[in-house]
């Protein structure tokens, strides 16, 4: 039942904050271009982010990303919420904004309401991610593994606070569990 009721309140408070947001990228903030999607499918570790309710007591968070029947991406978010000790998912949908070859997308978890999925840094080899929402209180480090070299992940943290976002405020992301 609590699990259930959960459930419930990360749905109502994603909705809350999705109806809130816009699909725009935050001022100054600009996507990646030549993006390959098909490149970017698959699994994204959660190494840090900005905190917001929907996420908040959640640990070894991952993203999968996966083509959809009618082009667009389907998400399913995932992470551990230690106090229920069970895992939590919620299954989304994306699209492209501008285009196919630029990185920015508009997200759903529920019905017609989207927010920003903004990438405005990623490696040559779709290695790491740097995520950003509507806004910069929205950001999200990501990985194709669970952990970064300490050297990759202060090189990357760099880029984000050059960047605009409040890095001291960054929440990092425990992923020693098994992710199955």
């Amino acid at each position: 039942m609590l699990r259930r009721l959960r459930y419930f309140l990360f749905a109502v408070v994603s909705l809350t904050s999705l109806t809130a947001c816009s699909v725009s990228a935050p001022k100054g903030i600009q996507p990646v271009t030549q993006f390959e999607l098909t490149d970017y499918l698959g699994t994204w570790y959660e190494i840090a982010r900005l905190d917001h309710s929907f996420e908040q007591g959640l640990s070894n968070v991952t993203a999968q990303y996966s083509l959809r029947e009618d082009g667009g991406v389907k998400v399913i978010n995932r992470g551990y919420a230690k106090e229920e000790q069970a895992w939590q998912e919620a299954e989304g949908k994306a699209y492209f904004v501008q285009d196919s070859a630029t990185g920015h997308l508009k997200v759903s978890f529920f019905g017609p309401f989207y927010g920003a999925y903004v990438i405005f840094n990623l490696d040559q080899a779709y290695q790491y991610s740097l995520v950003s929402g509507p806004d910069r209180s929205y950001f999200w480090l990501l990985s194709r593994t669970p952990s970064l070299t300490p050297e990759k992940q202060a090189e990357l943290i760099a880029k984000a606070k050059a960047a605009g976002f409040a890095t001291e405020q960054l929440i990092f992301v425990d992923q020693t569990l098994n992710h199955e």
